[in-house]
Parts: structure tokens; C-alpha cells; sequence
């Protein structure tokens, strides 16, 4: 019996990988992290395997993020990660898919097709590309097919995608590289230099769940983490607290404020006047950080809100782009050169 492959639509994240199944949802949610042996290059492990070896490989094998700032870095890699994706997923399909990746409004012509190559190499049929603020908008539910200006800002691990939405397309966007690896890279130079210790981006990670903030919070919370002396070399037990962690989280949070507020500058007043009553909307990971919507409602003076499940915000609207596969258009769609255009 022959398995005929269902379309797929695929949030290629930084930090994680959603793909979407058509037909079935969200099917695989796993961490954009590849563990290689070394010396022979076979792949270990994908996903959540390989990110609970980070920092704990022997000499001969590897875990890394194939991904920065919301791009391949490397492309070898990114394609061995996204064929052990599929395969988990088409075990028993004989004809490939096609396949609607998102990539970050910033994106440059060479960054588009290295990702549609990866993913026909990987095992792709056909690849089409979204940009992501309008993936996160569908997946938002945010109704872009009238005239209406909306704004979404996606706070994703390596990009903050920020847009102004109308008529079915992007009015005005901006990506820039501020986004969750930031705070994580902050809260490791801060315990380095207040603590004196050494800790691992899933501490980092944890940490900025658990008690991180940008606005004061009540109840000030506190974490105890384990890091490595660096006097010593020997394990430190450490007690962050909430409250000592507002003012270095407020800076990269204050970069994006900016940026919001200097892509509302570049929209037509219409426009402004439609997001100051519809509010901004917000998605991606890092829009959960505690008191990012009141940062934003402080600093933009326009209501700002989280989207339902804003992880997924962008896999859902890949997913929902399937249905006008015969419409879009096939390969890269040359963002960067329609971005020059309109300057």
C-alpha cells in the first residue's frame, strides 16, 4: 500500500523546531539542537535528545544549535536535524512533501536559499517560504484580510520579528537580533559577574522562566541553581531573586520597545490609528517573559496582549499558508530585494 505524504508546514526556529502536519496539527515540537560524532559525522541524536547534551558530550561527539539569530550557520547540520524530523514523521510515505517554511522578515537573499535547499535536501518535494510576523499572525487569529492595520511583534530565540499587517500582507516589518538568546546571554554574564560562576544555557533558560521579569513583580520569586566557581572550579550553589534580575532583563526589552515604536514611525497614520485601537499582539517564547505585554503597553502606549499559546503561533499559521499552496509563489521570495525596492 502506498502512503501519499501530507503537506507540512515548519517553524524553523532558533531554539525550537514545530512542524505542522496538514490534516493533523502540530505533530513535532522538538529543540533545533544536532549531537554529531566527530570523527565519522554521524548523527546521534535530534531534538531533546541532543539538548540534554549540551556541555555533557565526550571528546568525540558534539551537541550544537545549527541555528543563530533565527538563520542557518550551518547548513550540514540543519539538514541532517530536519531529515531525522521528517523521517519521524513520514516514516511510511513514498511521495515527499511539500513543505511551507517560515523564515524572519530579515532575511537575506543568500540566508532564503540555503533554507529551501536544506529542506529539499532533507526531504522536501516542493519548498515555499512565509515570512514569520505574517506566519504569526495567522496562527494569532488575527483578522489581516480587510483593510484594518494590526501589529504583531514575534519574540522568538534568535530574531524579534516586528510588523504592521493589513490586506493579507506585511504594510511595514523589522527583524532584529534581540530576542530570547539575548536575555539568556545576559543572565550568564550576570551571574558570572555577580556571583562569580559559570552556568549553561539551559540554566540561563530556566532561570529566565522561572523568575525572570522586565516589570517588578509582587511577589519577588527566587531560584536556587547550581554553577561551576570560578575561583575555585568547584560547584556553587547560588540564589537568584527576581528582583535583582529587573533592571539587566529591562535592556534588551527596552531595544525592542524601540524598534516597536520605530516601526509604528514608518507606518501611515490610518494605519497607527487602526493598532492603537486593535493593540499589539505578541508572540514567540520570549513574549513570556513576566511583564513584557505591560513594558510594551507602558512604552508604546498602546494596549498590547499575548497570543493564545504563542509558542506555536507561527507553526499554525505555516499550517494554515497550506491551504493557498497553489498560490504562492515557489522558492526564495526575495525579501531583501523587495525591502531595497521600497527605500
Amino acid at each position: 500500500m502506498i502512503f501519499f505524504s501530507r503537506d507540512l508546514g515548519v517553524d524553523l526556529g532558533t531554539a525550537n523546531v514545530l512542524i505542522y502536519q496538514e490534516g493533523k496539527g502540530i505533530v513535532l515540537r522538538e529543540p533545533s539542537v544536532v549531537a554529531v560524532d566527530k570523527l565519522t559525522g554521524k548523527v546521534l541524536q535530534v531534538g531533546a535528545a541532543a539538548r540534554n547534551m549540551l556541555g555533557r558530550t565526550p571528546g568525540n561527539v558534539v551537541a550544537m544549535r545549527p541555528l543563530r539569530n533565527g538563520v542557518i550557520s550551518d547548513y550540514e547540520m540543519t539538514e541532517k536535524m530536519l531529515a531525522e524530523f521528517f523521517r519521524k514523521i513520514m516514516r511510511y510515505a513514498v511521495i515527499k512533501p511539500r513543505v511551507i517554511v517560515s523564515v524572519p522578515s530579515g532575511v537575506t537573499g543568500v540566508e532564503e536559499r540555503a533554507v529551501i535547499q536544506s529542506a529539499l535536501e532533507a526531504g522536501a518535494r516542493r519548498v515555499y517560504l512565509i515570512e514569520e510576523p505574517l506566519a504569526a499572525a495567522l496562527g494569532a487569529h488575527l483578522d489581516i484580510t480587510g483593510p484594518d492595520g494590526h501589529m504583531i511583534v514575534d519574540i522568538g530565540g534568535g530574531t524579534t520579528d516586528i510588523a504592521v499587517l493589513t490586506l493579507n500582507g506585511i504594510a511595514v516589518s523589522s527583524s532584529i537580533k534581540t530576542a530570547g538568546d539575548t536575555f539568556d546571554d545576559i543572565i550568564i554574564r550576570y551571574v558570572r559577574r555577580k556571583h562569580g560562576a559559570v552556568i549553561g544555557t539551559n540554566t540561563a533558560e530556566e532561570v529566565k522562566m522561572n523568575v525572570g521579569c522586565v516589570m517588578e513583580r509582587p511577589e519577588n520569586p527566587t531560584m536556587e541553581i547550581r554553577g561551576r566557581d570560578l575561583k575555585t572550579g568547584l560547584t556553587k550553589d547560588i540564589l537568584l531573586q527576581a528582583s535583582e534580575l529587573l533592571d539587566i532583563l529591562r535592556r534588551p526589552a527596552k531595544v525592542i520597545a524601540d524598534e516597536v515604536l520605530a516601526v509604528l514611525e514608518q507606518a501611515t497614520p490610518e494605519l497607527v490609528a487602526d493598532i492603537s485601537r486593535n493593540g499589539i499582539v505578541l508572540s514567540g517564547g520570549g513574549s513570556q517573559i513576566w511583564g513584557m505585554d505591560q513594558f510594551l503597553t507602558e512604552r508604546t502606549e498602546i494596549p498590547c496582549t499575548i497570543a493564545d499559546d504563542p509558542d506555536s503561533c507561527v507553526a499554525y499559521g505555516c499550517g494554515k499558508s497550506l491551504e493557498w499552496l497553489s498560490h504562492m509563489q515557489e522558492g526564495a521570495i526575495n525579501i531583501a530585494r523587495r525591502r531595497l525596492m521600497k527605500e
